[in-house]
Parts: structure tokens; C-alpha cells; sequence
């Protein structure tokens, strides 16, 4: 490696209160968040598996597939369409979505008053009672701390020439060369623009035209892809946007190249490899 790759690698997640981590993640998966009391945050980001859900067959009533919540604090913009800045802003919008939580911000906030042991862990961390601003502080501060460190390209770039096989270190020769790195580089190796999708031909067939660019951190676990879920495998994904956005055509050894180098991109949550993880 050299000092001037494209990707730098994820740090550890920041420092934080434990008292306000632990009501954030508690919120986290609290059903109260809902309108019918059945559904959370994690009932669309599940960090036993990759932080989004499984298949598309689990997107609801969404059109978009769900994006995965780990790392999403690196992004500079939230949503396919990046049309939220901040985790609160983000969180919030999720709490008033018609189709799925259906509640308001003072809604769940009333909810919480009336349970007394969670009074009483908001007053031990935050001097008061639940109110808009420690609920939602609570809540991002969880979010926050939902980074991947450690995975095998990470490890690379730290000066662990082991960490990568002859195979994975051409993925990334060939990741850089034909431009990818364009678009997918920084910490999370996206997230950090917006991009048109099919630039030389169709990539999907339905709208937004132009996305915020994905991050690739633990892409290997997050299938299905694109705002549509329409590409089932990381093969398919790579090879239609090969010919969709850098008018190329893929050999068989390039292929497997590149997804041998998005494998390695894996990070790790609590210790275990993202992707079949125990919080």
C-alpha cells in the first residue's frame, strides 16, 4: 500500500456516554416507537445480520430497499436520495413515515413518561425526564456508535501486507483503475456524493435518477442491491454497473476479481464479522 489511497479506514467508534448508549440502544429496538406498538428501528435495521434487512421480500410497503444503519454516521448525506443531513433529522422523518411507524417525536416521548424505570434512567443520564431532545440524543448517540472497524482491507491499509491475497489485492488494482474509486472511495468507501445513475445505459428501471452513492462497507452481506433491489448477488451488482456506469464488459478473471476485493470489506461489530453477529 501506498499513503495515498482513495479509502482511509473506518476508526473505532467515538467515545460516549454509556448511560446515554445504553438508553439509545434500548430505544433502538423498542416497540413503542411505533404507532401499533409492533415495530422499531430494528424491525428495518437488524444488526444480527447486516443492519438492513435480508431481502427485498422484507422491504414492506418501501419502494427503496433499505439501506444498512452501520456506518451510516459517515455518510454526509442519509436516505438513497440523500435528502436528510443529520441522524436526528433522519430519525424523526422514520418516526412520521406513514407506512411504517406512523408516530411522532412527542407521540413516543409521551409513551416514555409513563414507563417509570425509563424515567428514571433519562434522569440519571441526562438530569430530566424523557424529553425531544435527550430521546433523540439517546437514540443517535446508539447510532453513532454503529461502526465496522477491522475489516481485512482495513487491516491492509494499517501495513498488514497478509491481510490480502494476491486475487483481492488485483480486485482493488482493477477497483482503482477503471474508476471506481471515482465514486466509492473515502472512509466509507462512498457515501460522500451523489451520482447519476446509468451514465452510458440503464441500471435500474424505475426512479430516483441520481443517488447518493453507497457506501461499499460490509457490501458482501448487505444483498440485495441498488435502490431497487434488483441485483440479487454482488456479481450481478458489479457486472451492471460495469457496463451502466463505466461502459465496460467484465472478463471472468476481473469479475471475480473485484467481488474477491468488496469481500474483504467486511468490518466487525462487537468483535464478530458483520453478518451473522449476536448483539
Amino acid at each position: 500500500m501506498t499513503d495515498e489511497e482513495p479509502i482511509t479506514p473506518i476508526p473505532q467508534p467515538p467515545a460516549a456516554d454509556p448511560l446515554k448508549l445504553a438508553i439509545g440502544e434500548r430505544l433502538f429496538s423498542d416497540p413503542r416507537l411505533s404507532a401499533d406498538g409492533k415495530l422499531s428501528c430494528s424491525s428495518c435495521h437488524d444488526l444480527r445480520i447486516n443492519g438492513a434487512r435480508g431481502s427485498a421480500a422484507h422491504r414492506g410497503s418501501s419502494p427503496l430497499d433499505t439501506p444498512t444503519i452501520f456506518n451510516a454516521s459517515l455518510n454526509f448525506r442519509l436516505n438513497w436520495e440523500g435528502n436528510f443531513r443529520s441522524l436526528s433529522a433522519h430519525a424523526e422523518s422514520s418516526l412520521e413515515n406513514p407506512v411504517n411507524l406512523r408516530t411522532t417525536v412527542d407521540e413516543v416521548v409521551r409513551k416514555l413518561n409513563a414507563d417509570a424505570v425509563v424515567v428514571r434512567d433519562f434522569r440519571t443520564a441526562y438530569g430530566r425526564p424523557p424529553d425531544r431532545d435527550s430521546f433523540l440524543d439517546a437514540l443517535v448517540t446508539f447510532e453513532r456508535s454503529l461502526l465496522t472497524p477491522g475489516s481485512r482491507f482495513d487491516r491492509w491499509l494499517g501495513g498488514d501486507g497478509s491481510a490480502l491475497s494476491a486475487t483481492e489485492l488485483e480486485g482493488y488494482r482493477l477497483f482503482k483503475s477503471f474508476g471506481c474509486s471515482s465514486c466509492h472511495q473515502g472512509v466509507n468507501v462512498g457515501g460522500n456524493l451523489f451520482e447519476r445513475q446509468g451514465v452510458f445505459r440503464q441500471l435500474v428501471a424505475g426512479p430516483p435518477e441520481t443517488v447518493r452513492v453507497p457506501s461499499l462497507r460490509n457490501v458482501a452481506t448487505t444483498a440485495p442491491y441498488f435502490h431497487d433491489g434488483s441485483a440479487a448477488t454482488l456479481q450481478d451488482a458489479v457486472k451492471r454497473m460495469a457496463a451502466a456506469q463505466l461502459d465496460r464488459t467484465l472478463t471472468d478473471q476481473q469479475m471475480a476479481s473485484l467481488v474477491a476485493f468488496l469481500q474483504t470489506l467486511t468490518g466487525n461489530y462487537r468483535g464478530s464479522p458483520v453478518g451473522g453477529i449476536a448483539p
